[in-house]
């Protein structure tokens, strides 16, 4: 595709200096970033501060620190480990990429881009920055942070969600890579982005791209990148059952493997209209000696809004029918399973009895 570039416009001498001095080089996944390790800390950085996920990858690669002791694990193990970090599909293609390098790479991330973008949960931009993070191989990425650096030094409108942007972004994020120094310039662009060049309140005055900036110039850095088209989010309203034998314990249902917190342990789900007495039979063949209404607890997703409203329903001893391993399990609150568990329901569980 043509693009508008001026004279003069490589913009790798600048970013670079601007990183050899500011840079961020003691990241986690930075002191030793061999391929699989880029890889697990570009999963988890999909839509999640570095903050966040500086708390997690040391002790998730401690556990499964390459690709066959990832493919080999539980998915309830790797989910536990992932629990907090949201967003669990990624988890669940992290562990089956690792099953398809095991079974087809001969337990070795493939070092060839379109092998890598083949694999569950590998995109383009990821697959990019793999290689280009762990090989110094010039392939360009396009991040958010990228597509927000790129979109106001360049101006250029819209959305980057739109087919027709997206492909202007992706031109320009091939022309401005470098073809020497590509590790230090990917990361660089990133850094750019999320330290400098950030969606609110960006730092105009110390970037090193400042003076050729289009955005800059016509005044529309807070126009840049376009915001996705509005939608109002639909409400979901359930109730939950936090079911308590004699011991304290919960009971938790396996959800299915797909959709919203898929493959997580979770609390039993029913109308919010629900007779509680009958709902709580029919999971457990015994009706409730007590029953306690909690909060509404309401958790946001990308596409919708989730109110749960909880409901404590103790029914004395434990019932046999539901102690079917792969589906039911009672959570012993004194001492947990290393199951995963979605963020709202490990709190609930956490306040169970209160």
């Amino acid at each position: 595709m043509l693009i508008d570039v001026p004279a003069g416009g490589a913009i790798a001498p600048r970013l670079l200096l601007w990183w050899d001095q500011h840079g961020r080089k003691d990241l986690p996944w930075q002191r030793d970033p061999a391929p699989y390790r880029v890889w697990v800390s570009e999963i988890m950085l999909q839509q999640t501060q570095v903050k966040t996920v500086e708390r997690y990858y040391d002790r998730f690669l401690a556990e499964f620190p390459d690709p066959l002791t990832l493919a080999n694990a539980e998915l309830d193990h790797v989910l536990h480990l992932w629990s907090g970090l949201g967003y669990y599909a990624r988890a669940r293609n992290l562990h089956r990429a690792a099953q398809l390098v095991r079974d087809d790479h001969d337990g070795e991330l493939p070092e060839d881009v379109d092998a890598l973008h083949a694999l569950p949960g590998i995109g383009r931009s990821t697959a990019a920055a793999i290689l280009a993070l762990s090989r110094n191989r010039k392939y360009a990425i396009l991040d958010g942070n990228v597509k927000r650096v790129l979109a106001r030094y360049r101006g250029v409108d819209g959305w980057p969600g739109k087919t027709d942007v997206s492909r202007t972004l992706w031109a320009y994020a091939e022309h401005f890579t470098p073809p020497t120094r590509v590790s230090d310039y990917t990361q660089a662009i990133m850094d750019l982005g999320a330290t400098l060049c950030t969606r609110r309140k960006p730092d105009c005055e110390r970037c090193p791209l400042r003076k050729a900036c289009i955005g800059r110039q016509d005044g529309r850095i807070d126009e840049l990148p376009g915001a996705k088209p509005k939608r109002a989010k639909p409400l979901r309203e359930v109730m939950v059952l936090m079911v308590m034998n004699e011991d304290g314990d919960v009971l938790l249902e396996k959800r299915d493997a797909s959709g919203i917190w898929g493959g997580l342990w979770g609390l039993p789900e029913t109308s919010v209209d629900a007779e509680i007495r009958e709902s709580c039979f029919r999971l457990v063949g015994r009706y409730p000696q007590s029953v306690q209404s909690r909060p509404v607890v309401r958790h946001s997703f990308s596409h919708f809004d989730l109110d749960m409203t909880p409901v404590e329903a103790h029914i004395g001893k434990s019932a046999p029918r539901v102690m079917e391993a792969d589906r039911w399990l009672w959570y012993k609150l004194s001492r947990p399973a290393k199951v995963g568990l979605a963020a709202p329901v490990s709190r609930l569980l956490k306040s169970a009895g209160d």
